[in-house]
């Protein structure tokens, strides 16, 4: 399938969405654990909408603390999400650790693709499969955190008629994620977490605006998400080549056209905004710091043996003291990056 043709479904299909219930999908960082409690209890038992989660997590983490939080915490089962699980109003499905969480013909689905913005699960494909098959009645909403991943999917979710809540970042225990939210995005609701429980409550039993048709740049991207389009011509239809390299797989990448947010895909999947690129780039660079800090050490160390079974050359002493100096340079700039490096999300 080409971009050109996922445009035109796109448009074809936005009116043959799924009717019925609210799709909440709430996505969450640092902090987000107790936030994501706090507002769960929040909500009643006979909650008119399916509430689908995505929190930023180590892939070797286990989602069995959280699940036994949330259960206990509110008045709605929660389970992990599954590979084209059904979608139940009332129910909260949160994403596995290490793997996507995106909804494809109105199922869930569960997917090892690229990372998006350094995280998988990530926020943005969520987002974006949701606006994508429920347009309309989706709510996104987005708690504390670092840096910026779902600020792409929560304009995604404007550019298809859904609504935006954020929670207040002066409430936010990090509040990078919702302030670039604010900052790129006009959302509808910005409120302290004590109150965005009866706020979500509200918009799920309003009434809805007509339908809008998909863009054909967000279709694009849904499809690379779910590994169905990983080729040129996509990226080519989405940006511009940009003389950057992606960090994730060394392939070159390409400025997003559209939205005030400065964003950087490869044809392999992997996406980016600029904020999370150069976090990126930066935890590289002190990886190869460290490479190259074990090489002079060694061959410092080579040197040195030498030098005392009297097998090297002459010229031994001063090449220990080259080696010295670049080792010194190093462990400089690797200190520099330890006090000024950003937190992860």
């Amino acid at each position: 399938m080409t971009a050109a043709s996922t445009t035109k479904t796109a448009n074809a299909d936005s009116t043959a969405r799924p009717s019925g219930f609210p799709i909440i999908v709430i996505g969450a960082s640092a902090g987000g654990q107790s936030a994501l409690g706090a507002l769960i209890a929040q909500l009643p038992a006979d909650f008119p909408a399916a509430i689908l989660i995505v929190h930023h997590m180590a892939a070797t983490s286990s989602n069995d603390a959280m699940l036994r939080m949330l259960a206990g915490k509110g008045n709605l089962p929660c389970k992990q999400a599954i590979q084209h699980g059904v979608i139940k109003r009332g129910c909260i499905y949160l994403a596995q650790p290490d793997h996507h969480l995106m909804i494809s013909q109105g199922k869930t689905l569960v997917t090892k693709g690229a990372r998006e913005n350094r995280s998988r699960p990530a926020i943005d494909p969520l987002f974006r499969s949701a606006a994508i098959e429920f347009g309309n009645r989706v709510i996104g909403v987005i708690l504390t955190g670092y840096l910026d991943d779902g600020t792409s999917g929560m304009d995604v979710i404007r550019r298809c008629g859904g609504i935006c809540v954020v929670q207040d970042p002066a409430d936010a225990a990090y509040p990078d994620m919702p302030q670039n939210v604010l900052n790129h995005v006009k959302v509808d609701h910005c409120v302290p977490l004590a109150e965005m429980g009866s706020l979500l409550t509200r918009l799920a039993l309003g009434e809805r605006g007509a339908p809008i048709p998909v863009p054909g740049d967000i279709a694009v991207e849904a499809k690379i998400a779910e590994r169905v389009l990983s080729d040129l011509e996509s990226v080519e239809f989405l940006g511009t080549q940009v003389p950057f390299n992606c960090p994730g797989c060394g392939g070159v990448l390409w400025q997003m056209k559209l939205g005030k947010h400065l964003r950087f895909r490869c044809h392999t999947g992997h996406a980016y905004t600029a904020a999370t690129l150069l976090a990126e780039q930066t935890a590289k660079m002190e990886e190869t710091l460290w490479v190259a800090l074990r090489m002079f050490e060694e061959n410092k160390n080579l040197l040195v043996k030498m030098g005392a079974e009297g097998t090297a050359s002459p010229s031994y002493v001063e090449r220990v003291e080259q080696s010295n100096i670049h080792i010194q340079r190093i462990k400089a700039m690797l200190h520099s990056n330890t006090a000024n490096t950003d937190p992860l999300p």
